[in-house]
């Protein structure tokens, strides 16, 4: 499993709790090329959400919603674990 991996189960647990995992699925799916756009934004708020987030885990959102293939597989996680 990759590095990056190791968030999905926390970060599908923060959705579940907010009731987003069902919508970010949808998102992450539709997003396209605009994933790349918000994986720019998470870079650039970096510095200042650093201190909030346990270490790591803004860099492996980043480079997860830059990669296409990795956004799709964390979708469909997303969709798994919501039918568990």
């Amino acid at each position: 499993m990759d590095g990056n991996h190791l968030y999905w189960e926390r970060w599908a647990s923060f959705l579940q709790r907010w009731g987003l995992r069902a919508p970010a699925s949808t998102v992450l799916e539709a997003a396209g090329p605009l994933t790349a756009l918000a994986a720019q934004l998470v870079y650039f708020g970096q510095p200042l959400l650093g201190g909030v987030t346990p270490g790591g885990q803004m860099q492996a959102l980043a480079e997860m919603l830059e990669n296409r293939s990795e956004s799709r597989s964390f979708a469909a996680f997303l969709r798994e674990e919501g039918t568990r």
